[in-house]
């Protein structure tokens, strides 16, 4: 194999494992994969019927984890399985998920779905279904994605699919995603009493999990297609990075930011297309360009394209807010900036030049208008508020190579 061919070939298989649920999602007893699969394959094979709940943070991996086991139980039982999906954000209001429940199921037994059908047809259908999916020794899975909504109101969904689960004639598996920890609190005591109780957690990886997941996904195969001499200085080198105090660093402050499995492998993405293809290797700067890319911030981007007089208007801005009064107008500005000037003999220009410079700083949306309703007035008049945080002002401030040293004085005088 060319050596340019196989450096290719090891970014195009990197990229190919971050995309790929089955290998970041291991099948180890231990893992929510193998426990979730165990579980609904009991239930298809003994036949009885089942609740789950996935429950942990957004990005967490838990639609991700129960559509591999769902892909695996369909192939491993394409005639035992049907799957109905409903959303909370879609169907949280009774009528809507009874009638999507109808549409599903005769779509899945090639029936004709009545449109005109009322509420006790549809759920008088989706009982006499599931008793039928029973007799014929089929498992009908329901999957209620954002299950904290279908928990809202009078439940009449929830109480009637798991009610019609107490027949021994109907064969259903209840699956629930929620971000609520506490999901199953919500459920009416008559549905509480229906549910099985059976729990799964999910939790963003820690940093000695998520340096293991970046081991897993970063380490090429020595016994592959690819010379063994590259595959082990490869692995050394990605061992090194991963080992490295500046990597940590760098890695501890995205988790920071969100810790979440899908960020992460989002961060891997990013590194992992900058490799150096000319070397063939992941480098320490590759997971900096990275974080740089991944955390942009554009007001601070702004910032850095403002004039000195705009970065004056914004600081004085920032006093006021200091003062208490985060709404004020281009004339309350105006005087802050001339109680500056007067204090700190800054420069000072002319009122119209300010005024442009103020028109300037609500086109780049770094200010903008508190409302509507005084759209008839001047734009000195108009109430104005700041869309940038005194961190990221500080941050812009430092940032800007011509920035005056006084303006920087008069943040941190007020910092």
């Amino acid at each position: 194999m060319e050596r340019e061919n196989y450096k290719m070939k090891a970014v195009d298989v990197l990229r190919s494992r971050i995309c790929d649920p089955k290998f970041i999602f291991n099948d180890s007893p231990d893992s929510n994969y193998s426990k979730l699969k165990f579980m609904i394959s009991s239930s298809v094979t003994e036949a009885c019927n089942n609740s789950i709940l996935l429950l942990g943070p957004r990005g967490s991996g838990k639609n991700a984890v129960l559509e591999l086991v769902i892909q695996d139980l369909l192939q491993q039982y394409p005639d035992s399985i049907s799957v109905i999906r409903l959303s909370g954000l879609l169907h949280s209001d009774d009528i809507s998920a009874f009638k999507e429940i109808a549409r599903q199921l005769c779509m899945e037994h090639q029936l004709l779905f009545s449109k005109a059908a009322s509420f006790d047809d549809n759920s008088q259908f989706m009982v006499a279904m599931l008793k039928e999916c029973g007799l014929a020794h089929k498992t009908v899975i329901f999957v209620l994605d954002e299950f904290d909504l279908f928990a809202q109101g009078k439940q009449r969904l929830l109480y009637s699919l798991l009610d019609s689960m107490q027949s021994i004639t109907s064969q259903a598996v209840v699956l629930g995603i929620s971000c609520r920890l506490d999901a199953d609190q919500l459920l009416e005591k008559r549905v509480r009493s229906r549910f099985s109780h059976r729990k799964l957690l999910f939790l963003p990886p820690s940093m000695e999990d998520s340096q293991k997941l970046l081991v897993h996904m970063l380490t090429l195969p020595t016994d592959s297609s690819f010379p063994h001499d590259y595959a082990v200085e490869f692995n050394r080198k990605v061992q090194n990075i991963i080992e490295d105090k500046r990597f940590k660093e760098t890695l501890n402050k995205y988790l920071n930011v969100d810790s979440s499995v899908k960020h992460l492998l989002r961060f891997l993405f990013c590194a992992v297309s900058h490799m150096d293809l000319q070397t063939g290797f992941l480098s320490q700067e590759n997971f900096e360009i990275a974080f740089s890319s991944i955390q942009r911030q554009p007001k601070l981007e702004c910032l850095i394209n403002c004039s000195i007089l705009e970065l004056y208007i914004l600081v004085c801005m920032k006093r006021l807010e200091a003062k208490e009064q985060s709404l004020c107008n281009f004339n309350a500005v105006m005087k802050e900036y001339k109680s500056v000037h007067d204090y700190f003999q800054t420069d000072y220009y002319a009122r119209n030049v300010c005024l442009r410079a103020f028109e300037h700083l609500i086109h780049r949306q770094l200010i903008c208008f508190t409302d509507n309703r005084g759209q008839s007035l001047s734009v000195e008049f108009r109430p104005v508020k700041l869309l940038i945080s005194p961190a990221e002002l500080h941050q812009g401030l430092r940032a800007y190579n011509s920035c005056p040293a006084i303006l920087q004085k008069i943040m941190d005088r007020e910092g």
